[in-house]
Formats: structure tokens, C-alpha cells, sequence
């Protein structure tokens, strides 16, 4: 390809990244399906595509598509050990921001709502609310008409909507709900952490990896307690970590975040998504597999004080 052609692409790079990662939950997966795109696009007769962009977003979201359809993928979310891989706030894989929508799409609390929407409900959900594609551009996008792209984004608007609940916040007001957050969970006191949650506060934890399904609990005395059994440090799990990290706050998926932090490695994240200024869900992620872009992100950049400078 000459250099204009690649030019092309690259400049839809971003926009398509941030396409498949709605889709699909997962950065890693979202970079197989662009430069699948990309491979595309080399072997394609490209003076036959008449508006690129619209070229390139179907063949991603049909790429997006297939790889949510597979046997692998419907194995591995099913058995209950998944979780959108999480990604700082800044990273051009988070895409556009301008809208409410746009931005409540990639919280975690909707992108685990997406999973219960059949592959091309999500489809037409992203592409409508995160993208604004009108009913007309979804139906050649997806092959299907522009009725059916109506009432698919009808059904997902629905089943959405319980997601649509959570605060987005700025960096300030998260390292104000981090230190309060960190204060508590330090404090020992569980009476403290129970005033910073919702009556229907939900913890999730990937266990680093090590367990073979989600931790969960769902009432918040039991929230309470993980979470100060979690913050609690001692020598098992320092030696466990390779020393002792800081615990810086950042904002991931656009809520409120602590970073666990050594050696300029990101060791873990906790993630709290935000309902009527209290905490609604606290979920935890260590596993190696799901931080490797935000960890590839947090070395790029300059970063605040941490909170707890050695944990």
C-alpha cells in the first residue's frame, strides 16, 4: 500500500479501536479485530469502496461480531469468570466522550449489562448511542432492515437502562472519593465503609487471577468486611506483591479508581462506580491478563501524588 492509503487507515484507527472495544469488553481483543480490519483493507479492491470510514466500521463491527458469536468467547463469559478489561481515563480506546451516551457506554457497569443483549442487540446499541449511526446507516452496517435496527436498539435501551445510573466523575472529585474510600477501608471500622455504600452495593473481585470463578458478595456488611480484609496489609501479602505498592486514585471507565502501584507496575485496580454521591459497586481486578493496556498506559504518563505512598 502507498503511504496515503496507510495514512487513511490510521487516522480511522482510533475510532475503530474504541468501536470493537464496546463490542467486545476486551483491548486486547479490540486490537485483533483493527488490524484484522487493517489486513482487510491491504487485500481489498479499494477503488471500488466508495466512503472508507463506513467500510472500515462495518467490516470491524462484522469482525466485533463473529468473535462474540464464537464458541471460545460465549465458554469463557458464561463460566463466570469474566470482566471488561479496564482502561484509563485518556486512552484513545475509550473513544468519543462529548455525550452522555458516549460516555456511560464504557463503564463498567454497562459493558457488563451489554453481555446480557444478544451480539447484534449490542451492536445496534453502540453504534446508535456511542457512535449516533442513524436507524438507516445501522441496517447496511449489520445487513439488517431499518425496523429491525429500531427494535433491537429498543429491547438494549431497555435492558440497558439500569447501568445508565452511574456518576461519571472529574480527577479531583475521584481522589476525594479514593481517599475517602482508602480512609475507610484502613480505619478497620466496617460501620465506616457501610456509610460510603449503597443499600444494594455489590463487590466483584478476579481474585489476581488465582480463583476459578468471580468472588462476588452482595449485601454490604459482606462488602464491608471484604473490603477491609482486602485493604488490610501484612507481610503474606506484601511478600506476595514483591513489596509494598502506593495506592494512587486515577479515573477507569470513568469512575472513581484506586491503582495499586511498584515499581511504576501497575499490581491491581479497584474500581467504584458511583450512585447518588455513594459507592454502588467496588470491583477489583489484579489478574496480569486484564491490565496489560492500562498498565501500558499508566508508564506513559506523568501521575499525581499517591495517596498511600506505601501500603
Amino acid at each position: 500500500m502507498d503511504t496515503a492509503t496507510v495514512e487513511r487507515f490510521e487516522a480511522n484507527r482510533n475510532r475503530l479501536a474504541s468501536l470493537a472495544y464496546r463490542l467486545l469488553g476486551s483491548a486486547a481483543d479490540a486490537e485483533d479485530a483493527v488490524q484484522d480490519a487493517f489486513l482487510r483493507w491491504q487485500a481489498a479492491d479499494r477503488a471500488r469502496i466508495e466512503v472508507p470510514e463506513a467500510w472500515l466500521t462495518k467490516v470491524v463491527t462484522n469482525l466485533s461480531l463473529d468473535r462474540l458469536r464464537s464458541a471460545k468467547a460465549r465458554h469463557e463469559r458464561a463460566v463466570g469468570d469474566w470482566l471488561p478489561e479496564p482502561l484509563l481515563d485518556g486512552d484513545p480506546m475509550l473513544g468519543p466522550a462529548e455525550t452522555v451516551e458516549q460516555r456511560e457506554s464504557v463503564t463498567l457497569a454497562v459493558l457488563l449489562l451489554m453481555e446480557r443483549l444478544s451480539p447484534i442487540e449490542r451492536a445496534v446499541y453502540v453504534l446508535r448511542e456511542a457512535f449516533s449511526h442513524s436507524h438507516a446507516e445501522v441496517a447496511e452496517i449489520l445487513d439488517i432492515t431499518e425496523s429491525a435496527s429500531q427494535q433491537h436498539a429498543h429491547r438494549a435501551r431497555r435492558r440497558v437502562a439500569a447501568g445508565r445510573h452511574v456518576a461519571a466523575v472529574d480527577h479531583a472529585s475521584a481522589r476525594r472519593v479514593v481517599e475517602a474510600f482508602l480512609d475507610a477501608a484502613s480505619s478497620g471500622r466496617t460501620d465506616r465503609l457501610l456509610a460510603l455504600l449503597t443499600a444494594d452495593a455489590v463487590a466483584v473481585s478476579d481474585g489476581a487471577g488465582m480463583a476459578a470463578k468471580l468472588l462476588r458478595y452482595t449485601v454490604p456488611e459482606r462488602v464491608a468486611l471484604m473490603v477491609r480484609a482486602g485493604f488490610k496489609p501484612t507481610p503474606a501479602k506484601r511478600r506476595l506483591a514483591g513489596g509494598s505498592p502506593a495506592l494512587h486514585a486515577a479515573v477507569v471507565n470513568g469512575s472513581p479508581a484506586v491503582v495499586a502501584v511498584l515499581d511504576d507496575t501497575v499490581l491491581g485496580v479497584v474500581i467504584l462506580e458511583l450512585r447518588d454521591d455513594k459507592i454502588a459497586a467496588v470491583r477489583g481486578m489484579a489478574a496480569p491478563a486484564r491490565l496489560g493496556r492500562l498498565n501500558d498506559e499508566w508508564q506513559r504518563r506523568d501521575h499525581d501524588d499517591p495517596v498511600i505512598d506505601s501500603w
